[in-house]
């Protein structure tokens, strides 16, 4: 590496560590507390070695592999910034499918919803966001998890989101909701994409769910069906080979206009269906 002093542009260029470009420019606006759009108009000023040292550490942990969002402290999401830390799982574009088809289906008024399994608060914080008249809460079982939730909710402006600390919704057997919603863990035990990218870093137990995925979906759609409201909505993040057997467990459960949603990649990503009337 190039000793101090050095430009912003030699601080992108001095390292040897795998990172791509687009990274390096995040990571470095990240080190200085600027954006990338600062950056860019400053290329050729000296930095500063503490935030020269700093975006030096925040490379050399990208280049081992941990994700760009831990590094940063955040994430966006539905055009909102998220805390994020590895006590929960990252926001996944994907995921907004959820969000979209909750607005959709859902009536806007005297609406009560219940995030299980919230995480960042992402989906939850999201929806009361987005539809303020709703009465939102998020239920975790990580007390960690709860308190990222927590800070997320306050730097939203959305106190009014009811945050539980409960697993799957056994805090919640004597309210009704109009809509139950959940990105629940799914993935297999030992499916080998644990062992890559990004799940590496993230909470295990936000991600695996017994043999083949569905141990936790199993009592968690038993359990939203005894707290929907008449007409009121399950809908369910799933993997790309479990929307059948979802929507099975579903219809075994009673529920009406069950189906599957695809994501922008076309795989089927979300299951849900409707109590009766």
């Amino acid at each position: 590496m190039i000793d101090h002093p050095t430009s912003y542009r030699g601080a992108l260029g001095d390292s040897t560590e795998d990172v791509d470009r687009f990274e390096r420019e995040v990571l470095l606006a990240h080190a200085v507390g600027r954006d990338r759009a600062w950056l860019w108009s400053h290329l050729d000023d000296p930095i500063a070695l503490e935030p020269l040292q700093r975006y030096r550490k925040l490379v050399e942990q990208r280049a081992t592999g941990h994700p760009v969002a831990y590094l940063l402290g955040c994430r966006e999401f539905y055009g909102r910034e998220f805390e994020v830390s590895p006590a929960v799982l990252i926001p996944r574009p994907e995921t907004e499918l959820l969000v979209d088809l909750a607005i959709s289906l859902v009536p806007e008024h005297n609406t009560s919803i219940v995030d299980v399994g919230t995480g960042s608060g992402a989906v939850g914080l999201t929806l009361a966001a987005e539809r303020p008249d709703w009465r939102v809460v998020a239920s975790d079982v990580s007390p960690a998890a709860l308190a990222i939730a927590d800070r997320n909710r306050e730097s939203l402006g959305l106190q009014q989101v009811e945050l539980i600390q409960c697993h799957l919704l056994e805090g919640l057997v004597e309210r009704r909701f109009d809509l139950v919603i959940s990105n629940p863990p799914y993935v297999a035990e030992g499916d080998p994409h644990l062992d890559a990218g990004d799940l590496r870093f993230e909470p295990r137990i936000a991600l695996t769910s017994g043999l083949d995925g569905l141990d936790l979906i199993r009592p968690l759609i038993d359990q939203a069906c005894s707290v929907l409201a008449p007409a009121g909505w399950l809908l369910l993040e799933h993997g790309h080979d479990q929307a059948e057997p979802i929507r099975s467990l579903l219809e075994k459960q009673g529920l009406k206009s069950i189906q599957s949603w695809k994501d922008l990649a076309g795989i089927e990503r979300v299951s849900g269906g409707q109590a009766p009337s």
